[in-house]
């Protein structure tokens, strides 16, 4: 037989709604890309990717410069895209086309403890369907052959680089 608790009070259904939406808030910031407003732009570009389509990544699978005139703010940062069509795919679903941790050089995410702020456009990697870029070319090719084991280190550290980044304000 189960006695009750003297004293013990029932939640109300708004305790069981709050915490629904709580869970749904910490489950949503568990990714590592997230609209977090974390957007490496460089040191004087001030345009995410250097101007770089992030969307011909995937369509023409290479890094294509886009232009201003196909520009779209997200995050509080101008991406640039090469065509009208780039735009509104990447507007329809940012979060699939833009590079995890920001932008910023994943195998210095993973690796070391700091953060390579200019990355190479040029150097990017597509990984389980998620765009990474690197400083160079070597990074690229590093990560990539050992992604199963450079990804997870990087979506741990991702949230101390974040914090980091934000008190040196380099984003």
């Amino acid at each position: 037989m189960v006695k009750p608790v003297l004293g013990a009070k029932r939640a109300k259904p708004t305790h069981y709604i709050a915490g629904a939406a709580l869970f749904v808030v910490a489950l949503g910031y568990s990714a590592p890309v997230l609209a977090d407003g974390t957007v490496n732009t460089g040191y004087f570009g001030g345009v995410a990717i250097g101007g770089y389509d992030p969307v011909a990544y995937f369509v023409d699978n290479k890094a294509v410069k886009g232009s201003e005139k196909y520009a779209y703010d997200w995050l509080g940062t101008p991406w640039y895209f090469a065509s009208d069509a780039h735009r509104e795919l990447f507007k329809n679903n940012p979060l699939k086309y833009a590079p995890q941790y920001g932008g910023y050089c994943a195998a210095e995410v993973a690796g070391s403890g700091s953060v390579t702020v200019n990355i190479d456009p040029e150097a990017f990697a597509i990984v389980n369907g998620k765009l990474y870029l690197t400083y160079d070319n070597v990074d690229t090719q590093d990560f990539a052959m050992h992604a199963s084991e450079a990804v997870p280190k990087a979506d741990a550290n991702w949230p101390k680089k974040q914090a980091e980044l934000a008190k040196n304000d380099f984003h």
